[in-house]
C-alpha cells in the first residue's frame, strides 16, 4: 500500500506551476442539463512509457491505477476494513481449506472478455500458474504450488498456509485470458499494448501523459457503471497534480498535500474532499536495536513516552496524510480493533516526561544538569536520518529531536541521499529513521516487518524484507510463526496477543501514523466516494478495489 515516495514541493512551487497544469477546458464543462461522462484521475508520476501489463507495478497502466478498470481479481477486498469477509468478484464464492493452503474457488459463467469470448476457470488456472512460474510478475510474493480447473471450479494450492496473505492471493492478482497470454513467452516483458481483460472498460488512447479509456458497449457481468470515460492523466509532480486538483481539472488522485485546507479544501469546500482512512501498515521511527545504549529496552520505552504524535500529524502530515496511531500497540484504529489484546484496550499513548525520567533513572541512567548520561556514564546522543526530499519526515524527525531534548537525549538530524539511506537502514547501518512496515489483512505484516527474526542478518548485510533494527527476540519470532501457520482462531489470538506484550515492553520501533488508502476528489460532477460514512473500501485511485469505487459513482446533477 506503499507509494513511498514522491518528492513533495512547497506551497510556492505549487503556486508557481498553477499555469502548467490548467490548460484546456475540462470535458465536463457542458451546457447545463447535458449531463457528465467523463471522470478525470490523475497521478504525480510524469511522464509514461506505454506498457500496460497488469502484473508489473512499473506499468503506465499500475501507476496510473487503470489496470483495475481493465482486468479484475477474483474476490473484492476492503483494506479500510481488512476483517470484513471479501466481495464476491470473478469468483462467486471463494472457500479455503482449514490450514489454508489451498482455495476453491467458483468462477462465474455470465463474464466475458473484451473480445467477446468467455471468461472461464481455465483462464484462472492459467493465471496463476504463470504467476507461481514467473517470479518477476509475482509480485505478492505468492507461494502458489499449482492452480487446476474442474468445470466452473478453481482450487489454486500453496505451499505455505495463506492465512495472513488472503488478500494477496485472490483479492490482487489480475485474471487474464489464456488465448491472449499463452502465446507471451515471457510475461514480464510483454507490454500489453492492446489489453483485453474482463473488466467494462476498453484502453482507448495513450501517450505519455493521458491514457483514456472507455465503457464497453455489452458483454460486463454486472450493471455497467454510470462513468462512460475514464481519463488518467500523469502529472509530472506533487505539485502539478494538486494544482490540478485545486482548478478542478482532475476529480481524483492520491498526492500529499501541504497546507491541504488552503491549497485544495477551499478552492471548493462544499465538493473538494480528502478521505485517508487508515489501514494495518504503520510508519514510526526505527531504532538500530543492537547499538549501545539503545539496546536497552528501558530506553526506547522512555523515547516513545516523550514523542509529540500530534504534533507529527499535524505539522509534518498536514492533519490527514498519515492518520495518527494512539493505540500503545501501534496498532491503527478502527482498522486494528478487532486484533486488540483485552489488556491493551482502551490504552492509548500519552506524553509522560517525568514518567520517562523516572524510568531511566530506576534502570541505571543519570542526568548532569540536562544531560543523560547511560549506565557507563556517557553521554546519549543519536543520528536521526531520512532522504533529503522527503519533507514530512524531515519535519518528523526534527520534533522527534526537540522532543527527546526534555529527557537529555541530544539527537542530530542527517538529510540522506536516498539510494544510500536505503542501503544503509537496509543493512542496518543508521541509529533511528521513520520508515513505514509491510500492510495486510491483518497486524502480522506489522510486527513482522518490524520483529521477525527469521530477516534477522548481521550488520552489513542487507535484510530488505524488515528487521531493520535487528530486533532480537525469540519469542516474537516464535510467536508470528505461530500466527502465521495457525488452524484454530484460540492459537492466532493467543499469538497476537504475545506480539502485542512484546512490542508494548520493549518498544522496537515507535509507532507514529498509519498508512491510508484514501484520496482527494470532488463531488462537483460525481457522488458516491467512500467516507467515513460509507467506507466500502479504499479511495486511492490505484489499489485493486479502484474499479469498485467506479461501479458506486452516479452523476451529482
Amino acid at each position: 500500500m506503499h507509494t513511498r515516495r514522491s518528492v513533495v514541493l512547497g506551497l510556492a512551487g505549487l503556486l508557481a506551476t498553477g499555469a502548467l497544469a490548467a490548460c484546456g477546458d475540462s470535458p465536463n464543462d457542458k451546457p447545463k442539463g447535458s449531463g457528465v461522462t467523463v471522470l478525470n484521475v490523475g497521478m504525480p508520476n510524469g511522464p509514461q512509457t506505454e506498457n500496460q501489463n497488469p502484473f508489473l507495478s512499473t506499468s503506465a497502466s499500475s501507476k496510473s491505477g487503470y489496470r483495475w478498470a481493465l482486468y479484475e481479481p477474483l474476490m473484492m477486498w476492503n483494506p479500510v476494513k481488512p476483517a470484513d469477509p471479501m466481495k464476491p468478484w470473478l469468483a462467486t464464492k471463494a472457500e479455503w481449506s482449514k490450514d489454508y493452503t489451498s482455495v476453491k474457488a467458483t468462477i462465474r459463467d455470465n463474464a466475458e472478455w473484451s473480445d467477446g469470448q468467455k471468461v472461464t476457470a481455465e483462464d484462472v488456472a492459467f493465471t496463476y500458474n504463470m504467476v507461481a512460474k514467473f517470479d518477476a510478475i509475482n509480485t505478492g510474493g505468492l507461494t502458489i504450488k499449482e492452480a487446476t480447473a474442474s468445470g466452473a471450479d478453481v482450487t489454486i494450492t500453496f505451499k505455505n498456509p495463506q492465512f495472513v496473505s488472503q488478500h494477496k492471493a485472490i483479492a490482487q492478482v489480475p485474471i487474464v485470458p489464456k488465448h491472449i497470454w499463452e502465446k507471451i513467452a515471457d510475461p514480464a516483458t510483454e507490454l500489453a499494448k492492446d489489453p483485453i481483460g474482463s473488466g467494462p472498460y476498453k484502453l482507448k488512447s495513450f501517450t505519455p501523459q493521458t491514457a483514456t479509456l472507455v465503457v464497453k458497449d455489452k458483454g460486463y457481468w454486472q450493471t455497467l457503471p454510470q462513468v462512460k470515460e475514464l481519463r488518467y492523466t500523469s502529472y509530472t509532480d506533487n505539485n502539478a497534480q494538486t494544482t490540478a486538483l485545486a482548478n478542478g481539472e482532475s476529480e481524483w488522485s492520491f498526492v500529499f498535500i501541504p497546507n491541504v485546507k488552503t491549497v485544495f479544501i477551499d478552492k471548493d469546500a462544499a465538493h473538494h474532499k480528502i478521505w485517508a482512512p487508515p489501514v494495518l501498515g504503520i510508519h514510526g521511527l526505527y531504532i538500530n536495536t543492537t547499538k549501545a545504549p539503545f539496546d536497552d529496552k528501558n530506553l526506547r520505552v522512555a523515547m516513545s513516552m516523550v514523542i509529540d504524535r500530534d504534533d507529527i500529524f499535524n505539522t509534518a502530515e498536514a492533519g490527514y496524510f498519515h492518520p495518527l496511531v494512539k493505540s500503545v500497540t501501534g496498532l491503527p484504529s478502527p482498522a486494528g480493533d478487532a486484533f486488540l489484546a483485552p489488556e491493551f484496550k482502551g490504552k492509548d499513548y500519552k506524553i509522560d516526561i517525568e514518567g520517562a525520567k523516572a524510568l531511566l533513572t530506576a534502570n541505571g541512567y543519570k542526568y548532569e544538569g540536562t544531560t543523560l548520561k547511560d549506565k557507563s556514564g556517557k553521554a546519549v546522543t543519536l543520528t536521526l536520518t531520512d532522504p533529503a526530499g522527503w519533507s514530512d519526515y524531515q519535519t518528523s524527525l526534527e520534533i522527534v529531536k526537540s522532543n527527546l531534548q526534555k529527557i537529555g537525549i541530544e539527537a542530530t538530524v542527517e538529510k540522506a541521499n536516498q539510494d544510500a539511506w536505503f542501503k544503509n537502514v537496509e543493512a542496518g547501518q543508521f541509529d533511528a529513521g521513520f520508515r513505514w512496515t509491510n500492510g495486510g489483512n491483518t497486524p502480522y505484516d506489522i510486527y513482522q516487518t518490524i520483529m521477525d527474526g527469521d530477516l534477522l542478518k548481521p550488520i552489513g548485510t542487507a535484510s530488505p524484507a524488515g528487521n531493520f533494527g535487528r530486533f532480537n527476540n525469540p519469542e516474537a519470532t516464535k510467536a508470528l510463526r505461530a500466527y502465521q501457520s495457525a488452524t484454530e482462531d484460540s492459537v492466532r489470538v493467543e499469538a497476537m496477543n504475545t506480539l502485542q506484550k512484546i512490542f508494548v515492553e520493549q518498544m522496537p520501533m515507535i509507532p507514529v501514523g498509519a498508512d491510508n488508502v484514501g484520496g482527494a476528489y470532488s463531488t462537483k460532477n460525481w457522488t458516491g466516494w467512500p467516507d467515513d460514512a460509507n467506507p466500502y473500501g479504499a479511495a486511492q485511485p490505484t489499489q485493486a478495489n479502484a474499479l469498485d469505487v467506479i461501479l458506486h459513482l452516479k452523476p451529482a446533477s
